[in-house]
């Protein structure tokens, strides 16, 4: 791998549906792959997240589409270590993971007084408690 790069293609990257994320991460493990990390771009209504794993060097990627304030099923029943960089993405794009066993509930990089994800194009504004309606 010498000065190569590795991009995503239909060879390494697989759509999955958002309510199987947990099963198809499932797979990855039991086949051997290790997690890696998760990336995310703001796709204007929606949010792309991309799973990435890797075995024996062979990055692998998973591709699903949240859209914006949407929820996701957290990966941490599967790889605990997602647990982070889940609360980075929530904290920074919005998306809600679902199972999530610790949550800062967005203050892991920000302060509490911050009340927009700021790397989404259309930020999700979050209310304080007292405004929030019943």
């Amino acid at each position: 791998m010498n000065g190569s790069a590795r991009v995503l293609s239909n060879l390494n990257t697989s759509s999955a549906p958002i309510e199987r994320v947990v099963s198809f991460t499932r797979i990855f493990k039991e086949t051997g792959f290790r997690f890696v990390t998760m990336s995310c771009s703001d796709l204007g209504e929606a949010i792309d997240l991309l799973y990435h794993f890797d075995k024996d060097l062979d990055l692998r990627s998973m591709r699903v589409v949240v859209p914006k304030g949407g929820a996701i099923s957290s990966i941490t029943s599967v790889y605990s270590c997602a647990m982070l960089i889940e609360n980075e993405i929530k904290e920074h794009f919005g998306v809600d993971f679902e199972g999530l066993p610790i949550d800062f509930n967005g203050t892991m990089y920000l302060d509490e007084e911050v009340h927009k994800t700021p790397f989404c194009k259309i930020g999700i504004v979050k209310k304080p408690a007292a405004e929030q309606e019943v």
